[in-house]
């Protein structure tokens, strides 16, 4: 679309420096570059161009109904000689992002349909609850000592010794963390960082345009609330990080913007070196590939460029390092990432987990497949939507699968 608006540019502080001084100046912005226009359009479409505009692709309908186990293919499911994959357990429509309590018990975030969920496993036997309902896109899991912590867009809860107490009251800790209110990209996942830091993401609001500060970026605070520090800025939308075991630096999945084309921009697996560090939003993306929408004089320049590419439009989420001892040796500090799958491309893309492996300095990486099965190739259709995944105390690897509201076991030589 190249309909143009105009809107008056204040002077503010953006990236940790001073943008030129434009008070009171026109500044000219294509359409697709505003995140409020055009009016009346779904928010998935922004910055679709005129070329795009009779394109029949959109976001694909979640589920939001119960699966049974027995209606799940799981033995469509691929994964290397030696492995297993199992359904570990099911019921739980939307089941996404997850952690784990220090008694066992396994906790899923969602967004549509506003849950989270309790998994309890009874000796092989799991059992599912609702820990609490209607919250807006609570996909934010996360324990600190005995603690479950929820942060859904506009609400941050905790609750308690929950374990072990499974009606306890939440505390809502909603106020000191000043959440921005936009839900678009702003669904948050949660990690304690080896700093003991709470890590939390702010997508950007919008599928291509000039955020305002508040959003592309990933945060840190104390438990509190206390000390926020934007630790990377320019990340387009992150829903997965982690932090290499020897070096302890913060690693993370970001998605490429939509409506450019089918071979891009490719999702992203960066590394955090330094604190504030600016990884390209909305300017450059990828590989160094500047935004058609949102334009300036050397977008890439000071851009810290990926590590790896991901895929294009897979939406790559959920991603552990593996230091696990079930699998082989040749696996460890390898990077597991669940790729939810394309919608903005003709050909589906993702549906899958990944093995990432880099050398011991964190170079080379080459990404590989793990766990497939999930699309099929012939027809263009997917079946499950791979979101997260979570290292056991076993080694064994658990995958959430958004579509199937299910979870799944990959196992080794067991």
């Amino acid at each position: 679309m190249t309909r143009k608006i105009y809107v008056l540019a204040a002077s503010l502080v953006i990236f940790g420096c001073a943008a030129p001084p434009q008070d009171q100046a026109k500044v000219e912005l294509s359409a697709a570059a505003n995140p409020n226009v055009p009016a009346n359009v779904p928010i998935w479409k922004q910055g679709m161009g005129e070329e795009a505009a009779a394109s029949p692709l959109a976001p694909h309908a979640a589920k939001m109904t119960v699966t049974p186990a027995a209606e799940i293919p799981v033995g469509n499911l691929r994964v290397p000689p030696g492995f297993r994959v199992e359904i570990w357990a099911s019921g739980m429509p939307g089941a996404r992002m997850m952690t784990r309590g220090p008694r066992g018990k396994i906790y899923l975030g969602t967004r549509g349909i506003g849950r989270v969920y309790e998994v309890t496993d009874r000796g092989g036997v799991r059992e599912t609850r609702v820990v609490v309902d209607k919250l807006t896109q609570p996909n934010g899991v996360v324990f600190k000592d005995n603690s479950l912590y929820v942060m859904a867009v506009d609400k941050f809860l905790r609750f308690d010794g929950i374990e072990s107490n499974p009606g306890v009251a939440p505390v809502d800790i909603t106020a000191a963390f000043n959440l921005p209110p936009k839900q678009h990209h702003n669904w948050k996942f949660l990690a304690a960082g080896p700093d003991g830091k709470l890590y939390v993401p702010f997508g950007a609001p919008c599928n291509i345009c000039e955020p305002e500060p508040a959003y592309a970026q990933i945060r840190r605070y104390n438990w509190d609330g206390s000390n926020m520090e934007v630790v990377a800025r320019g990340v387009r939308n992150s829903v997965g990080f982690d932090w290499h075991p020897r070096t302890k630096e913060l690693w993370f999945t970001d998605n490429g913007r939509d409506w450019v084309d089918d071979s891009g921009p490719e999702d992203e697996l960066n590394r955090v070196s330094r604190v504030g560090q600016f990884f390209g939003f909305p300017y450059c993306h990828a590989d160094g590939i500047p935004d058609r929408d949102v334009r300036k004089a050397n977008p890439c320049a000071g851009v810290t460029l990926p590590v790896a590419l991901l895929g294009a439009h897979v939406a790559a989420l959920g991603m552990r390092f593996y230091t696990g001892g079930m699998f082989p040796r040749d696996y460890q500090d390898d990077i597991f990432i669940a790729r939810r799958g394309s919608w903005n491309r003709t050909t589906l893309n993702g549906y899958d987990v990944v093995r990432v492996t880099i050398d011991a300095g964190g170079r080379n990486a080459r990404v590989r497949p793990f766990l497939t099965g999930f699309m099929d190739a012939a027809t263009n259709k997917f079946w499950g939507r791979p979101v997260d995944v979570m290292q056991m105390p076993d080694g064994a690897l658990l995958v959430s699968d958004e579509q199937n509201g299910a979870i799944y076991r990959v196992s080794y030589g067991r």
